[in-house]
């Protein structure tokens, strides 16, 4: 592994996202080589998860079967090739194509050098065919010029679609972001604006489907880093810091409904860095607070109920949002895992910090602790605890995705319960709610769940065998 490369494990989780999404080897080419620091033919080789000395087998074993002579490869030869120390000759550039499905653009063995313009400057003919000066493909200069450009070409799209390729530069621009948070601060001009942007973000978030949302997020997230490489002082650090933290917060929530837990995670990250410096309690609560829901839907409960008790813990006695959506986050984990007497004091010290808020004005806004969102916990967590819950979706209006996740948990309760078809029913009743932009991992992955712990015996009842069916059939917005 050379200098620079990600662990080989990093790989390994593109393959099985792109498993998942169903993604050509291509676009998982694309993805392990915008986020792993290798070069574009080494990426090619382990998008298929191949060791060198695997690589340098198939290349063999395809010049005897397809009559193409001697390869000519070694594992040494190999990693000179992939490590840019050594170019193959075109011959073998020509069976490496082959090779991989390829040509040597994609290979990244593709070198066209011109004169450009009145000052002579060198341009070479990179992956992808772009031209770009040698000074800017060394220094990479224009890359948030690039990366806002494909994001913006996305979003133009009237269907969105996870691709490799984006979503490698959705974690290049947090790993951009952790980099310039290490050495620099703020600006000033545009703070106004940055502002505001983040209080729409917030609002237009709760109904928003997540995909196009976090290419929004990620073309924001470019500006502020822009803002963040210039030294200011430190009350406008503040402000860059604290719009930061909520950028950061809105992307690991949307990846989290996306199912890509390993991005989230990073994300929350980023978010826990930026909060960490500006050094305020109860912006370092909320990060904790929001990260305990992604064990919840993807890990371990006791995660979940150790960063809720964290969050509470850096909140303080004063009654906020950080504050009371940790404890009903606790709650909701602790009636999940069988301890019922802790789940309702918990419980109840939520209601209990709510009642004691003072108003926050709009209540419609991402990560403030509403009404709304307390009866969301609330109802979640009496249905772990056994209870029977009469409830009903609120009036219609703008989609949000809580009903279909408070639905899919009464399922789950019905099936534990030995209520199988009517387990099922619900299930069915909640994907058919869910619009396609909104159909994403969080709802989808549970009610596949749900379905593979049907009794055998009860596997062609009707109610479940038109669960599976439609299961069958739905695509999430990020397949």
């Amino acid at each position: 592994m050379a200098r620079g490369e990600h662990s080989p494990a990093c790989a390994r989780r593109w393959r099985e996202q792109a498993e998942s999404r169903q993604w050509t080897p291509w676009q998982t080419a694309q993805a392990i080589h915008g986020c792993c620091g290798v070069s574009l033919l080494k990426a090619h080789r382990l998008a298929r998860g191949w060791s060198a000395r695997e690589a340098v087998r198939e290349l063999e074993e395809l010049c005897e079967r397809q009559g193409l002579g001697e390869a000519r490869a070694s594992i040494d030869l190999l990693n000179a090739w992939e490590n840019h120390r050594a170019r193959p000759r075109p011959q073998t550039i020509e069976l490496l194509a082959r090779l991989y499905r390829a040509n040597a653009v994609r290979l990244g063995l593709a070198g066209d050098y011109a004169e450009d313009g009145a000052d002579g400057a060198k341009v070479v003919v990179v992956a992808g065919g772009e031209a770009r000066t040698l000074h800017e493909t060394a220094g990479r200069g224009d890359d948030d010029t690039e990366r806002r450009a494909l994001f913006h070409h996305a979003l133009l799209g009237s269907r969105f679609a996870m691709s490799g390729r984006l979503m490698a530069e959705v974690e290049r621009a947090r790993q951009d972001l952790d980099r310039t948070l290490a050495v620099s601060s703020v600006t000033e001009e545009q703070l106004d604006r940055l502002d505001e942007q983040v209080v729409r973000y917030r609002r237009e978030y709760i109904t928003s489907a997540p995909l196009p949302m976090l290419y929004r997020l990620t073309l924001e997230l470019s500006d502020v880093r822009t803002l963040v490489a210039a030294r200011q002082p430190a009350m406008f650090q503040r402000r860059l810091l604290n719009a930061t933290v909520m950028l950061a917060l809105l992307s690991a929530d949307a990846l989290m409904k996306l199912g890509d837990t390993r991005q989230a995670h990073a994300w929350y990250g980023t978010a826990r860095t930026a909060s960490d410096d500006m050094g305020d309690l109860r912006l370092r609560a909320l990060v904790r607070a929001q990260e305990a829901m992604l064990p919840y839907y993807y890990g371990d409960l006791t995660e979940t109920v150790r960063l809720a008790r964290e969050a509470r813990m850096l909140a303080g006695n004063a009654p906020s949002s950080p504050a009371a959506l940790g404890a009903a986050a606790e709650a909701r984990a602790l009636a999940r895992m069988g301890e019922h007497k802790a789940a309702r004091v918990a419980l109840a010290e939520a209601e209990q910090i709510f009642a004691r808020m003072p108003p926050e004005g709009h209540d419609h806004l991402a990560f403030r602790f509403s009404e709304r969102r307390l009866q969301f916990y609330r109802i979640g967590t009496l249905i772990e605890l056994g209870e029977e819950v009469d409830w009903a979706p609120g009036p219609s209006g703008p989609y949000t995705i809580d009903p279909v996740l408070i639905l899919l948990d009464q399922a789950a309760h019905r099936v534990r319960g030995g209520q199988e078809e009517e387990g099922c029913r619900l299930a069915e009743k909640a994907l058919l709610q869910v619009p396609p932009e909104h159909r994403t991992s969080i709802v989808v992955d549970r009610a596949r769940a749900l379905l593979s712990v049907i009794r055998p015996g009860l596997r062609k009842a009707p109610a479940v065998r038109r669960l599976a069916d439609l299961l069958a059939g739905a695509s999430s917005a990020g397949s």
